[in-house]
């Protein structure tokens, strides 16, 4: 059971953390500090006065005293303003600036103090009214002040928006980046050993880790040194991840967490950055736990491809890595976790002693693992009393920890669509199926395409019951599940980890059982078997390139394990075509068995056949009865 994965602290910060001491908030620094701040706004401030002043300028021509006194004498005058010897006034016609092409109605004038004329007899006798109002509008005090403190408004509005830019390192991103505080789950109760379950080995190795946190005086006292990086490699699901969590709850310790291509960015120099800011953090509340997952994106063997763009960021980014594990940046007290299902490509530099220290295999769970893993998965789930979850483990081998979180879930929410309070065996039965085998999906099929399928499945069943040491029979369907037309599902009554030559030509003899069986019946074969060849193929190739079981090859490994490399690269041309010689035997032989079988028992496989076209579906104990086979106990 995992809890709510830690929120981040800021959208480009790269990792979660959990555990940490939250900090009291500090307030936001601005570069150059707010004095900076507001020496500036000052200086904008005057300088938008400034501008303004010009902007301010009356639109009104300042015209001659002369020409007001024409325009008086003419009556051409509405109305004036005075303030002192300044006057403003209105023309009642548009009159012509004297020396200029442009025109006005509205004007302003400066009344000479040794004037002395009769202005206001002057006015009186053509009706020009005084008022007590400016004929010229002017901005009062308070808009001229809105209008200068817009530009700074702006500026700070401005200065804020590139702060934090340089704060997250972004496009913009020159300055110095403000490293985020690490999230403090207030009331989560943290992941610990408990919550892992299925890898009792895993974690046996992992306790020194735990150990060393909890107690590192003692360990110095010793002369040990803490272990600079444990690295957890097993295939997706396995419960890597949680089991780093449980680490970190279990020695309670700070816990950081990120993915390794959350580093990467277009940017080169980004991941590198990123990755020092991460340890810093560490290092400030050490000792402390960082969890790198899927390291392999960034971690690859260096030195392929052309060096540029994405690449470049990359090897700048596992470089950076590589110098904070090595302890001269002063990392000591920082352990880093790392998870990856492709250790085989990592770069030699991150495995070596002193930086990774520890490989740690994380395998699927054996039977009282996945027992173990059922029962943590089910604690939430009302479950009936016919559930057994110990008889769930036995069948089903191979499963990994996230395999049965869902099985579990799958179960669940088949309870609550037939509305039913807990959840009982058949829910568990019929989840299994759909894990297993594929939703069922509605195909009408003819009578003859429904007996031919039934005769495929009953050949595929029939082989499994009459091979020795094979994997008995659990349920055999005509019902269309997934891709496949029938489903023949065989599982081992107890986990196997090595196989010999006699148990997979028995495999390869039941893959094949379908085929034979269109064969003898029907003189026919069909696409059907698609997926039976595969696994065939890959069985025979196997045996022969892999394993050393054929003669003529010999002990030695002819085709890679790796299936995303090109088949064939490691062995000359010579050896392929004895590979592929060899591989046609084993499968030739293993036909010609499986049709030898089924013809010396074409009795039980018309019979099974029969009830398979009845029932449609036949679990273990209907499917041996139907064969007329014992089912011997295991």
């Amino acid at each position: 059971m995992t809890n709510p994965v830690p929120p981040r602290d800021r959208t480009d910060q790269p990792w979660r953390s959990e555990g940490a001491p939250k900090p009291p908030p500090p307030g936001r620094k601005m570069p150059g500090g707010w004095g900076g701040l507001l020496l500036t706004a000052l200086a904008v401030y005057l300088i938008a006065n400034l501008v303004l002043s010009f902007f301010n300028g009356r639109d009104e021509p300042t015209i001659a005293y002369t020409e007001f006194s024409k325009q008086v004498t003419a009556g051409n005058v509405s109305k004036i303003y005075s303030k002192g010897d300044a006057i403003q006034g209105q023309l009642k016609k548009e009159a012509k600036v004297p020396g200029s092409d442009d025109k006005y109605t509205k004007f302003v004038t400066q009344r000479p103090a040794f004037a002395d004329d009769n202005l206001w007899g002057e006015l009186v006798k053509d009706d020009v009214t005084v008022t007590a109002e400016p004929v010229v509008k002017e901005r009062s005090f308070l808009a001229n002040l809105l209008i200068s403190l817009a530009p700074m408004l702006l500026l700070v509005l401005l200065w804020v928006f590139i702060a934090r830019r340089m704060s997250r390192g972004g496009m913009g991103g020159f300055g110095r980046k403000a490293p985020p505080k690490p999230v403090e789950l207030e009331g989560d109760r943290r992941t610990t050993f408990k919550d892992v379950a299925g890898i009792d080995e895993v974690e046996g190795e992992l306790n020194d880790v735990v150990d060393f946190l909890k107690n590192p005086d003692a360990y110095r006292k010793m002369g040990a040194r803490m272990p600079g990086g444990v690295l957890l490699a097993g295939p997706p699901g396995t419960g890597k991840t949680l089991l780093a969590r449980a680490v970190a709850g279990e020695a309670g310790v700070p816990f950081f967490s990120a993915s390794a291509s959350e580093f990467i960015e277009m940017i080169v120099g980004v991941g590198a950055g990123r990755v020092r800011e991460l340890f810093a953090e560490a290092r400030k509340v050490a000792p402390a736990i960082v969890f790198i997952d899927e390291i392999d994106t960034i971690g690859r063997v260096r030195g392929g491809g052309s060096g540029m763009g994405g690449h470049d960021e990359r090897e700048q980014t596992l470089n950076q890595i590589l110098t904070e594990m090595d302890g001269f940046s002063g990392s000591e007290g920082v352990v880093v976790l790392a998870a990856t299902n492709r250790a085989d490509v990592l770069d030699p530099a991150l495995t070596r002693p002193g930086r990774f220290d520890r490989i740690v295999q994380v395998s699927p769970p054996d039977k009282n693992g996945r027992e173990a893993i059922l029962e943590i998965h089910t604690r939430q789930i009302p479950m009936a009393p016919d559930v057994d979850l110990a008889q769930v483990a036995r069948t089903t081998p191979g499963m990994t920890g996230a395999d049965l979180a869902n099985l579990a879930n799958e179960a669940a929410l088949l309870a609550v669509k037939r509305g039913r309070p807990e959840v009982d065996g058949a829910d568990f039965s019929d989840a299994l199926e759909k894990v297993q085998l594929g939703a069922e999906r509605s195909l009408v099929m003819s009578d003859e395409e429904r007996r031919r399928t039934a005769y495929h499945e009953s050949g595929h069943a029939l082989l499994g019951m009459l091979q020795p040491g094979a994997d008995p029979v659990r349920k055999v369907t005509i019902v269309p599940r997934g891709r496949a037309l029938g489903v023949t599902l065989s599982t081992p009554d107890a986990d196997k980890y090595a196989y010999t030559e006699e148990y997979l030509r028995g495999r390869i003899v039941g893959a094949l059982g379908g085929m034979a069986a269109e064969q003898v019946v029907f003189e026919v074969i069909t696409t059907g078997a698609e997926s039976d060849l595969e696994q065939v193929t890959q069985l025979a190739r196997g045996m022969v390139g892999r394993w050393g079981m054929s003669h003529k090859v010999g002990r030695l490994t002819a085709v890679p394990g790796d299936a995303q490399q090109a088949y064939g690269l490691s062995a000359a041309p010579a050896t392929l075509d004895a590979v592929d010689g060899e591989m046609r035997r084993i499968v030739d032989e293993c036909y010609e068995t499986a049709c030898r079988m089924l013809r010396e028992n074409r009795d039980r496989l018309d019979s099974l056949s029969a009830a398979l076209l009845a029932n449609e579906t036949l679990d273990e104990a209907d499917a041996y009865r139907a064969a007329g086979i014992t089912r011997l106990a295991k």
